[in-house]
C-alpha cells in the first residue's frame, strides 16, 4: 500500500490514474480538508534542521525576521519570531551565507504554502565543531586538566615561544619586549599555527622547548574564526601542555577568543601581546623599584648605624665601664638582698607548714580510729540501755495482754459453764443433744457434768416451755 506522501505528491501517468479510478473512485475532498491533512502530515516531521544559503533576507516592521534557505534547485520560507530572535540568531544574517536552520514546519493554509519556523540558526559547519569542542572540554575537566596551574619565576633566565615567525603575533611579541625589556633572551621554535599539521608541528615545538631547559614557555597567535584557531584544540597540543615540564603560558587569539590550550596552559594571556606582559619583566619598573629599595636600605643602614652609635656612646657613659668594681657592688647588694628574701620566704614557708601540720594533727585527732572507736563505744552503750528499757515494756505489755486473754477464755470455758450448774448431753456416737424434739424413747444419753459424766436412757420427751 503506497505511503501518503507519495499518494499527494508523487504525480501518476494519465493511465495508471485512470485505471486507479477506474478500480475505485477517489473521495472528494475540500480544500480545507485536503490542507489540514497536508498540515497533520507536515506537522508530524516534527523539528527538523535544514541547511542551504540565505537570499532575500527582509526584518518587518513587527520585528519578525523573513529570509529564504536555498540550494541548486530547491528553495523554502523561512522566519523567526520577533521573541526568538535574541536567542535564534547570535550572528548577523547576510545573503549568500550558508547556515543550518533549526525549528518546525508550519503550513499557511489561506496561501497554501508552507514555511520553516526557525528556533536557531548556526554557520554551516560551525555546529560540528562546537560540539566536539564542548565533549572534549567535558573529557578533559573530568581528568582534571584544568586544575593544574603552576608558578613560574618572575625574571626567567629564557622564555620560550612556540609560534610562526612570520606571523603577527610574533612581531607583536617581539614589539612588547623591546618596550619592557629590550634583547630579553628569547628562544623560538617556529611552527605553523594554522592548517593541517598546525597541531602536531605546535606539540613539536613544545617539546622542544621543554627539552631546551627554557623557565617558561608561550603558545601563542593572532586572533581568527574557530576553524583558524581549531589547531590549539587538538589532543596532540593539550597532551604536549599537560606533559610538559615547564609552565605554559597560553596567548592565542583575542580576549573573547577561549582553546582548551588556554585552558590546559598553567596561565591564560587574552592576546600575543599580554602574554608578552606575563613573561617578560618590565625593566624600568625593576629600575625603579631597585632605586627605590637601595634609598630604603640606605636609611636602614644609616639608621642602624647612628643607633648603634648611640647605643655605644650611652654604654661607655655607664658608670659600670667606668669602674667595673660598681658592677660587683651592685651584683653584691642584690645578692644579699636576694639573700635576705629567700631567709624571710624559707622562715614564711616552715612557719606556714608547722601551722598546717598542727592542724592536720587535730584534725586527725578528732577523726582518728581512737576517738570514733569511743565515739562507737558511747552510741553502742546508750544503745543497750534504750534496747533493754524498750525490751522490759514490750515483755510487760505482752505479760498484761496474756492475762487479760487468759481471763477472757476461763470465763468462756465449758469447763467454768458446767460449774455454774450447766451439763451438755450426748448420744452414745458424740453428736451433742442441742433440742428435745431430736430424743426418742428409750436412746442411751452420756451427760457431761462439771466433775463427771452420767448415762442415762430417755424415758419420754417433752417438747415446749419447762415447768418452773
Amino acid at each position: 500500500m503506497p505511503a501518503p506522501t507519495e499518494d499527494l505528491f508523487t504525480p501518476r501517468e494519465p493511465n495508471e490514474e485512470s485505471a486507479a479510478s477506474q478500480e475505485s473512485a477517489p473521495r472528494v475532498q475540500t480544500v480545507r480538508e485536503l490542507t489540514r491533512r497536508i498540515e497533520k502530515l507536515v506537522g508530524g516531521l516534527g523539528r527538523v534542521s535544514v541547511e542551504g544559503e540565505v537570499s532575500r533576507v527582509v526584518r518587518a516592521a513587527s520585528g519578525h525576521l523573513y529570509f529564504d534557505l536555498k540550494d541548486i534547485d530547491a528553495k523554502i520560507a523561512c522566519m523567526v519570531w520577533k521573541s526568538q530572535l535574541a536567542q535564534a540568531a547570535r550572528f548577523e544574517l547576510k545573503e549568500g551565507l550558508q547556515v543550518i536552520a533549526h525549528g518546525k514546519l508550519d503550513v499557511y493554509a489561506p496561501r497554501g504554502t508552507y514555511s520553516l519556523n526557525v528556533q536557531r540558526l548556526e554557520p554551516a559547519g560551525i555546529g560540528a565543531l562546537l560540539a566536539e569542542l564542548e565533549k572534549r572540554k567535558n573529557e578533559l575537566k573530568a581528568r582534571g586538566w584544568f586544575e593544574r596551574k603552576r608558578p613560574f619565576p618572575a625574571l626567567p633566565l629564557r622564555i620560550g615561544v612556540a609560534t610562526s615567525r612570520d606571523g603577527a603575533a610574533f612581531q607583536d611579541f617581539l614589539r612588547t619586549r623591546s618596550v619592557r625589556w629590550p634583547g630579553y633572551p628569547l628562544l623560538l621554535a617556529h611552527t605553523a599555527v594554522q592548517g593541517a599539521t598546525a597541531a602536531a608541528e605546535i606539540a613539536r615545538a613544545i617539546r622542544r622547548l621543554d627539552d631546551a631547559g627554557v623557565d617558561v614557555i608561550v603558545i601563542c597567535r593572532g586572533g581568527g574564526s574557530l576553524e583558524d584557531l581549531w589547531a590549539f584544540n587538538e589532543l596532540a597540543v593539550l597532551e604536549a601542555i599537560w606533559n610538559s615540564r615547564t609552565p605554559v603560558v597560553s596567548g592565542v587569539g583575542h580576549e573573547v577568543d577561549v582553546t582548551l590550550a588556554d585552558l590546559v596552559s598553567d596561565r591564560r594571556a587574552h592576546t600575543p601581546t599580554d602574554a608578552a606582559q606575563v613573561v617578560i619583566p618590565d625593566r624600568a619598573a625593576l629600575a625603579v623599584a631597585l632605586e627605590r629599595s637601595s634609598g630604603h636600605l640606605a636609611r636602614a643602614i644609616d639608621i642602624s648605624f647612628a643607633s648603634r652609635s648611640e647605643r655605644l656612646q650611652r654604654a661607655a657613659a655607664s658608670r659600670v665601664l667606668r669602674d667595673p668594681r660598681t658592677l660587683f657592688g651592685v651584683r653584691r647588694e642584690r645578692l644579699g638582698r636576694l639573700a635576705s628574701r629567700l631567709e624571710t620566704g624559707l622562715a614564711r614557708r616552715v612557719e606556714r607548714a608547722r601551722a598546717r601540720l598542727a592542724q592536720l594533727e587535730r584534725t586527725l585527732e578528732r577523726n582518728g580510729p581512737r576517738a570514733k572507736l569511743a565515739e562507737r563505744e558511747k552510741r553502742l552503750e546508750s544503745a543497750r540501755h534504750l534496747l533493754g528499757s524498750r525490751l522490759q515494756a514490750l515483755l510487760e505489755r505482752r505479760i498484761a495482754r496474756q492475762a487479760l486473754l487468759a481471763a477472757r477464755l476461763e470465763a468462756l470455758s465449758p469447763t467454768a459453764i458446767l460449774g455454774r450448774g450447766y451439763s451438755i448431753s450426748a448420744r452414745e456416737d458424740g453428736r451433742v443433744v442441742r433440742s428435745a424434739a431430736e430424743l426418742h424413747g428409750g436412746e442411751i444419753l452420756l451427760t457431761h457434768l462439771s466433775d463427771g459424766r452420767v448415762r442415762s436412757q430417755v424415758l419420754d420427751s417433752v417438747v415446749g416451755p419447762s415447768d418452773s
